[in-house]
């Protein structure tokens, strides 16, 4: 008998904790984005990670316990792509331009954690819904800190800390939005998606800071 035909199967075979815990969340994501959170079986589960149920109930619990596992885990890494993409040396323009890149060079690279993070924990609710709201309350902070570095900048740091919270809002709104578009045209790169938006929010931020304020007519 060979050496390779000694070797105990997939299943049996040992490996540390978190190698067994990354496999199983790296299965779970998979099969939560093909098929929902109510529709995915913990057997699919099972089946894909190479590993027995009774070893996910013990590593990570129940399957909801699993999918606020994934939750954590892909907002955690999506949120640290983001913050590694924005260089602190270049002017804020530069620094969002470059943490947009980032982020849909994430979502191009991870459609099944997107699809997890953006389309099934919101759907499901409940407690998963409030990770996304945390995660995305992040995002927020992270994009009006450069609203208002770049109010600072221009003389005008009190309008940017009165508007900047809502309007990185509607910044991260929009982001999410045109990732959602991206996942269908994936020929769009994560440059050209990143200036688009920054030229549809930024010029604006712009001229807020300059203190330009559009107005209704009368």
């Amino acid at each position: 008998m060979s050496e390779e035909d000694q070797r105990p199967p997939e299943r049996a075979r040992r490996l540390p904790r978190a190698v067994r815990e990354r496999q199983i969340l790296d299965a779970a994501v998979q099969v939560f984005s093909r098929h929902g959170y109510h529709a995915a079986s913990m057997d699919e589960i099972s089946d894909v990670a190479g590993v027995s149920k009774p070893m996910i109930y013990t590593y990570l619990g129940s399957k909801e316990d699993l999918f606020g596992a994934c939750i954590r885990r892909e907002a955690t890494r999506l949120l640290e792509a983001i913050q590694a993409g924005v260089q602190p040396d270049l002017p804020p323009d530069m620094q969002l331009w470059h943490g947009l890149r980032s982020f849909y060079r994430f979502v191009a690279e991870y459609r099944e954690s997107w699809t997890v993070l953006h389309r099934q924990a919101l759907t499901v609710g409940g407690a998963f819904a409030a990770e996304i709201t945390d995660m995305r309350a992040r995002a927020i902070q992270l994009v009006a800190a450069l609203v208002v570095s770049a109010g600072t900048r221009k003389g005008v740091g009190e309008q940017a800390e009165f508007s900047g919270e809502g309007l990185a809002a509607s910044l991260v709104g929009g982001a999410e939005s045109l990732a959602d578009w991206a996942l269908d045209h994936p020929d769009i790169s994560d440059g050209v998606l990143a200036s688009w938006l920054m030229n549809l929010v930024w010029l604006g931020f712009n001229d807020l800071i300059e203190g330009a304020v559009w107005k209704p007519s009368e």
